[in-house]
């Protein structure tokens, strides 16, 4: 009790601050709408820590599996562009990236563009008649017309249900993993078959590990470019965009917000199985012959053994060993995103756990907009990349900038 007085009393003694829009999240789709959001004179409060998950929950040596060119953070005029990051350092870009050069490009974007991000988590947000109550950690309270969340991935680890009773040290998820150095001599099955689980496998052998990677379907490859047929050949079987070479990554690349007129039967079509997990080519010698791969083979039973994890699959085949890495990605789960106040949570209509949005990115809650990775279900996996964080950022402003407009009106 006395310290639910304590913040009563922080909260009543610190003046209330108005927003025309608050940003909860400082990642790449964040930083960009808040760019945008700033450059129409807005009051913007942006909340959060810098690229945080990147910093902290990307693996050391990690490769971007997108191009360099396609993970720009977006500002209106374009002056915070990787292209000019490099110009700055005098360096040139090169595919694949490392994830160590894209934090300090995030980093170097948020300086220039976004340079006052307010590192305080947001503890709640509520809607109280036409506007939204935002309360901080630290006890602070602010009232604003609108609300983008934008919280990225770190909300939404996907851990399979046979996994759950098992303790941490001998189970956890690859986005738990920052350095893979302390699993050198060690016996580690990585469960996965998409990009995370082949590139944590890679680094496990790389840092001194025996690697397992077991997937329950067989493995798939992004479509390498074969540079012995005519380019213009390559381009017409299979055009280069930003996520990987295609028709289907071109067509979302180029119509950003067509994906979302689609059928909703179309729509998860096409994110669960036209655009399912595969892994970069460039991976494959980094696998083959170093890795034991073991395709097909669904896991039906874990269990703690002396020490280890025994794994019993399907067809009755088992495997003991030190650890195990579940790089199982990403489900988005608004009841998972706790700073939603429950009220607020019921209020917001859902497919699958995932927002419903219209077309500007606004959720059924007026003034409450998704972007990046929890408005893939509506918009496509076009934004499970950061490549997306343009057409999100373009379209959240316009709206917003609209909605303000009006409401001073």
């Amino acid at each position: 009790m006395s310290v639910s007085l304590d913040v009563q009393k922080t909260q009543d003694s610190l003046p209330t601050e108005h927003y025309d829009v608050v940003v909860v999240g400082a990642g790449p789709y964040g930083l960009s709408a808040a760019a945008h959001l700033l450059a129409q004179n807005l009051k913007v409060a942006v909340f959060g820590k810098p690229i945080y998950f990147w910093r902290e929950h990307m693996p050391k040596g990690m490769l971007l599996r997108s191009y360099w060119w396609a993970t720009d953070l977006s500002d209106p005029q374009g002056a915070y562009s990787f292209d000019r990051y490099f110009q700055a350092i005098g360096a040139q870009g090169t595919d694949p990236l490392p994830v160590e050069t894209f934090i300090d490009y995030a980093l170097w974007f948020q300086k220039n563009a976004v340079p006052n991000v307010d590192e305080t988590y947001v503890s709640c947000v509520e809607r109280v008649g036409k506007q939204f109550v935002v309360t901080l950690e630290d006890g602070r309270v602010l009232h604003s017309r609108t609300v983008v969340m934008a919280t990225g991935l770190q909300y939404y680890r996907y851990c399979p249900a046979e996994y759950e009773h098992m303790p941490v040290h001998l189970v956890s998820h690859s986005s738990e993993h920052h350095c893979l150095d302390t699993f050198a001599n060690k016996v580690v099955a990585v469960v996965g078959g998409g990009q995370a689980a082949l590139e944590t496998s890679a680094l496990l052998h790389e840092n001194g590990a025996t690697v397992h990677l077991v997937s329950r379907h067989p493995l798939r490859w992004i479509p390498y470019a074969n540079m012995r047929i005519p380019a213009l050949l390559r381009q017409l079987r299979a055009p280069k965009a930003g996520m990987g070479s295609g028709w289907l990554n071109l067509l979302l690349e180029k119509y950003p917000y067509a994906f979302q007129r689609l059928p909703r039967n179309t729509r998860d079509y096409v994110l669960t199985t036209r655009h399912g997990p595969a892994g970069s080519p460039w991976l494959k010698n980094r696998v083959f012959n170093k890795v034991t791969i073991q395709e097909q083979k669904p896991i039906t039973a874990v269990e703690a053994v002396d020490g280890r994890v025994r794994l019993t699959c399907a067809n009755g085949e088992t495997l003991t060993v030190d650890h195990v890495i579940l790089a199982t990605g990403y489900r988005t789960d608004l009841t998972r995103l706790s700073m939603l106040h429950p009220q607020l949570l019921t209020s917001i209509r859902t497919y699958m756990k995932s927002p419903e949005l219209n077309p500007w990115f606004e959720s059924s809650v007026s003034g409450l907009y998704f972007i990046g990775f929890s408005a893939a279900r509506s918009f496509g996996p076009f934004y499970r990349f950061v490549i997306g964080d343009a057409a999100a950022a373009r379209r959240v402003t316009s709206a917003i900038v609209r909605q303000v407009a009006h409401s001073r009106r």
